[in-house]
C-alpha cells in the first residue's frame, strides 16, 4: 500500500534527481565563465559560444522545472525560502535570464549593445550563477534564519496570517557569512568549468581548443576537489538536525550526516560510485591524451554525487531545510509537503518523466552527431 510517507519520500527522490541533473548541466555555465581565458581570438570564442549554445535551453529548463516541482510538493519550502532568502534567489534568477537574452540577442543585426557586452552578461550568468546555487544548497546542511508558525498553517485561507518569517534583514545574503557555504558554492562553481572543459574535449573538433581544454580540466578540477572534500569532511564531523519520528521534535544529533550515511548503505554506495566516477573524468583525461570520454563518467558521477547527498539531507528523519533561529521551525518532508491528495496525482503525472528523459537523451544524442569545428559554423544556418 502507498503511504503518504512513501509519497514524501519518493518526490523528495524526484527533486534530489533533478538537483543531481541540473547541477551536471551546470557545465554551460562552466564554459560561459572561461570564454575570455580559454579562447584566444574571436574564431575561438564563437567555436566554444556556439558549442554551449546548443546545451544553454537545459539547464534552464532543469532549473525551471526543480522549482515548479519544489513548489508542487513542499510548497512550504517555497514560501519560506523563495520569499525570505529574496536577494539569493533573485540574483539566480537575474543571472539565467541574463544568459536567454544574451544566447539570444548578441548576434542579431542592429545589436546595440555589441557581442562583448553580452559575452560579459554570459561570464557573469558562469560565475555567479553557479556560486549562488552551490551556496543556497549549502544551507540544507548548515540552516537559515526563519521561523515557521505551523499553527497558521490550518488557517491558510486567512487574510493577513503570516505562516513563515525570515529574521534576518539580509534576505538570504547571510548565508554569505558562512564559510561552509563559500566551500560548496565554491566546488560547485570549479565542477562546472571542469565539467565544461571535458565537454569541450569531447565536442570541439579544434585541436588547439582540445589540447587547452586539457589543461583547464586540471586547473579546475584540482580546487574543485580542495573545495568539496571541505565541505564534506566539515559537514560529517558536525552536528544534524534530527527528528523524532514519533513526536516529529527536531534536535541537534551528533554525526547526524554521517550516521545518515551508515543507516543507508545503498545511498553510500552510489555516493562512492559517482564521487569515483567524477574523479576519473578528471585524471583519465589529464593523464591520457587520447582519452575523451570523461564528461561521460564525471558527467554521470555527478548526478549520481549530489542526488546522494541530498537524500542524506532529507531521508532517514533529517530536517531537509533547517533553522537555526527556531529549531522547530525547521523544515522536514513531513511538516512541508503538500497534502496526500496532491502528492499521489503529482506522482501519477511524475509517471511520464522517463518518457521526458528519452526524449531529451534523443536530442542531445542529434545535436551530438558529428563534433563542432570552425568550418560548421559557416554552414549552420542558426548560430549564435
Amino acid at each position: 500500500m502507498i503511504t503518504y510517507s512513501f509519497l514524501q519520500h519518493y518526490w523528495w527522490f524526484i527533486m534530489s534527481t533533478l538537483g543531481g541533473l541540473l547541477v551536471f548541466l551546470l557545465f554551460v555555465q562552466g564554459g560561459q565563465s572561461m570564454l575570455f581565458s580559454l579562447s584566444k581570438n574571436e574564431d575561438e570564442k564563437k567555436l566554444l559560444i556556439n558549442t554551449l549554445g546548443r546545451k544553454w535551453e537545459y539547464t534552464f529548463t532543469t532549473l525551471v522545472t526543480f522549482g515548479a516541482a519544489f513548489f508542487a510538493a513542499f510548497p512550504l519550502f517555497y514560501s519560506t525560502s523563495f520569499s525570505g532568502a529574496y536577494w539569493v534567489w533573485m540574483l539566480i534568477l537575474f543571472c539565467f535570464v541574463l544568459q536567454a537574452v544574451s544566447y539570444e540577442f548578441q548576434s542579431k543585426p542592429g545589436n546595440i549593445f555589441g557581442p562583448t557586452t553580452y559575452r560579459a552578461f554570459l561570464f557573469i550568468n558562469g560565475m555567479l550563477g553557479t556560486f549562488l546555487l552551490g551556496v543556497a544548497v549549502a544551507t540544507f546542511f548548515t540552516g537559515s534564519e526563519f521561523t515557521v508558525n505551523k499553527g497558521n498553517i490550518t488557517g491558510m485561507g486567512s487574510l493577513g496570517l503570516v505562516i513563515s518569517q525570515w529574521q534576518s534583514p539580509w534576505m538570504g545574503l547571510e548565508a554569505l557569512a558562512n564559510f561552509r557555504n563559500w566551500c560548496l558554492g565554491l566546488a560547485v562553481l570549479f565542477l562546472a568549468r571542469t565539467l565544461a572543459s571535458l565537454y569541450f574535449v569531447n565536442r570541439l573538433n579544434h585541436k588547439t581548443l582540445e589540447n587547452r581544454s586539457r589543461k583547464f580540466v586540471l586547473y579546475n578540477g584540482i580546487p574543485f576537489i580542495l573545495f568539496f572534500l571541505i565541505f564534506l569532511i566539515w559537514t560529517l564531523v558536525s552536528d544534524g538536525f534530527a527528528v523524532d519520528p514519533d513526536t516529529e521534535v527536531i534536535s541537534m544529533s551528533k554525526n547526524k550526516y554521517f550516521n545518515n550515511f551508515l543507516d543507508m548503505p545503498v545511498v553510500s554506495i552510489f555516493f562512492l560510485l559517482g564521487v569515483v566516477g567524477v574523479l576519473f573524468g578528471i585524471f583519465a583525461t589529464v593523464f591520457n591524451p587520447n582519452f575523451k570520454k570523461g564528461i561521460v563518467f564525471a558527467g554521470t558521477g555527478t548526478v549520481l554525487t549530489v542526488m546522494m547527498l541530498l537524500l542524506v539531507a532529507g531521508f532517514n528523519n533529517t530536517a531537509y531545510y533547517p533553522s537555526t533561529i527556531d529549531l522547530q521551525s525547521s523544515l522536514t518532508l513531513q511538516s512541508s509537503s503538500s497534502s496526500e491528495f496532491t502528492l499521489q496525482v503529482l506522482s501519477v503525472v511524475s509517471l511520464l518523466l522517463p518518457v521526458v528523459v528519452g526524449y531529451i537523451i534523443y536530442a542531445w544524442r542529434a545535436l551530438e552527431k558529428k563534433k563542432l569545428g570552425l568550418d560548421d559554423l559557416k554552414s549552420d544556418g542558426h548560430s549564435y
